[in-house]
């Protein structure tokens, strides 16, 4: 505990009193330490944004009418082609339902042959004259009914078939299981989530990027993905979207994954870097020799062996292991690895003057 203060005092004093230092011949020698030369970031040039990768095809299968699950066939991580069968309903009331409808069909069936018939009998006597225009007006409007009320009938039949078709939840396309949200024996409602699955042989990757950087990357066409596990992929393709945002004056691109066998999982982000030009005097450090208290970032620069001071920095993006320092550093100096270490050596070396000067 005694240790966090001092580092954080030495922190602090050194932030403010960069520039101040006293000349180096009236330090003593620092202890040694574990040091890097910066080093400008040649592997990634270009402009970085985060992103989230997802699946170009992907679906939430709901209920589409009541019931009660009766099995499930599948769970998460199983692959499934287009048409297999993924979980049942039962189907009670359904088919009750198309016992009805199926019955009131064949009572409209045969309620219009009649109609039909009888007004081909008042037709026939028409003919003759026996019967009044009105009469065959009349007939002639049973007959139009009946086949209206059959043709209803039908309709309602296949809705009532449909209903049990719902009964039965079959993959739209083949994919893999991500999400199973029921279990058998419990009761669904109509739009319920029950399933939910992608297609991982297309995946991409949406960033808003600035309005002022999307000529350039809509020129370049090309990108290069850092993904989480240390894997980085050249973009299938680049798509630029033609409008910007215009609450937030921004532009979307989106970036298409290329197919690769051991593909991403969607929902993992990423990282987006496109070959536009670049802050000038870009530089990396690595993660671990970063100080970072609050808002307030900073690195230990080794000027020599009396030497060292904590510079505040502005960072970039992160890459990998490292981080790009916007501005604070330039390519070439030295810092230290390991800033607690850093801290208690400044803290020594400052005890010493401390200590040479009283006596």
């Amino acid at each position: 505990m005694r240790t966090q203060r001092i580092f954080v005092v030495v922190l602090l004093l050194a932030l403010m009193a960069c520039g101040s230092e006293p000349p180096v011949s009236d330090l003593p020698p620092l202890p040694a330490l574990a040091t890097v030369t910066v080093h400008t970031a040649e592997s990634t040039r270009g402009r970085a944004w985060d992103g989230v990768v997802e699946a170009v095809q992907q679906a939430t299968l709901t209920a589409q009418t009541s019931g009660r699950v009766a099995s499930v066939n599948v769970d998460v991580n199983d692959r499934v082609a287009a048409g297999d069968v993924l979980l049942r309903l039962t189907a009670v009331e359904q088919q009750a339902g198309a016992n009805t409808a199926r019955a009131q069909l064949r009572a409209a069936e045969a309620a219009a042959v009649e109609a039909e018939a009888s007004y081909r009998r008042f037709a026939a006597l028409a003919s003759g004259q026996y019967i009044s225009r009105a009469q065959i007006d009349q007939a002639r409007a049973a007959r139009d009914s009946a086949v209206a009320t059959r043709d209803a009938a039908r309709a309602q039949l296949a809705q009532a078939g449909q209903q049990t078709e719902y009964t039965v939840v079959r993959a739209p396309f083949a994919g893999i299981v991500s999400a199973r949200d029921v279990e058998p024996g419990e009761s669904v409602m109509p739009a319920q989530a029950l399933l939910s699955l992608y297609a991982p042989d297309v995946l991409r990757i949406e960033v808003l990027v600035p309005q002022s950087d999307a000529a350039a990357i809509r020129t370049a066409k090309r990108a290069r993905i850092f993904l989480a596990d240390g894997r980085s992929l050249d973009a299938a393709q680049v798509i630029v979207f033609p409008a910007a945002d215009p609450s937030t004056h921004s532009v979307g691109v989106r970036v298409l994954l290329p197919g690769v066998a051991d593909a991403p999982q969607p929902g993992i982000t990423a990282k987006v870097v496109f070959p536009i030009a670049s802050s000038v005097g870009m530089v990396r450090i690595p993660a671990g020799a970063l100080v970072q208290r609050g808002e307030v970032s900073g690195v230990y620069v080794l000027a020599n062996s009396h030497h060292l001071a904590l510079r505040q920095v502005r960072l970039g993006q992160r890459v990998g292991d490292e981080i790009e320092v916007i501005a604070g550093l330039k390519a070439g100096e030295k810092i230290a690895l390991d800033p607690v270490e850093a801290g208690q050596a400044l803290a020594a070396q400052r005890r010493t003057a401390a200590g040479a000067g009283h006596g």
